[in-house]
């Protein structure tokens, strides 16, 4: 690796520590929240009568679980602890737009319950850009084309 590159990654790593060390302090974000919050939502959605059935394919929870950690981790904190394809991952499941609302529903009452408001707002911010990206993939999947619907609501 050239030397000039090297110095780019450092770079952009320093600035990917301070943006997070700057949403850590304006939100009070900790690694034990978003797994409090993982687990606790999770757990919901395992009991839900819509979002339960979809989730039942998972065949090892702990696994899972802390797959979902460390997504919501690089997400929220940009830790990097993620490296999958989520699109991927739920594109056959064919959901829609009820699936997506629930899911929002779920999330955003535990992340209400589990985080401080200022940390509440960031991760719901962020779950809902995700609910409408994964939303309008799957439409055009199925040949529909679907706006973003969750990051305008309030």
């Amino acid at each position: 690796m050239s030397d000039r590159l090297k110095a780019e990654r450092e770079a952009a790593a320093e600035r990917r520590n301070l943006l997070t060390q700057d949403a850590i302090e304006r939100t009070g974000i900790t690694e034990e929240m978003i797994g409090e919050l993982v687990t606790r939502f999770y757990g919901r959605v395992r009991e839900d009568a819509l979002l339960g059935p979809v989730f039942a394919i998972v065949q090892d929870w702990d696994e899972h679980l802390a797959k979902l950690r460390g997504f919501w981790s690089s997400v929220v904190l940009m830790s990097g602890r993620y490296h999958g394809s989520p699109m991927r991952a739920h594109m056959p499941l064919s959901l829609v737009g009820d699936h997506f609302d629930r899911w929002l529903d779920l999330f955003e009452q535990t992340a209400r319950e589990v985080c401080p408001p200022p940390a509440a707002a960031l991760i719901i911010d962020r779950a809902r850009r995700i609910a409408d990206s994964f939303e309008m993939a799957s439409a055009t999947i199925a040949g529909r084309i679907a706006a973003p619907r969750h990051v305008l609501r309030s």
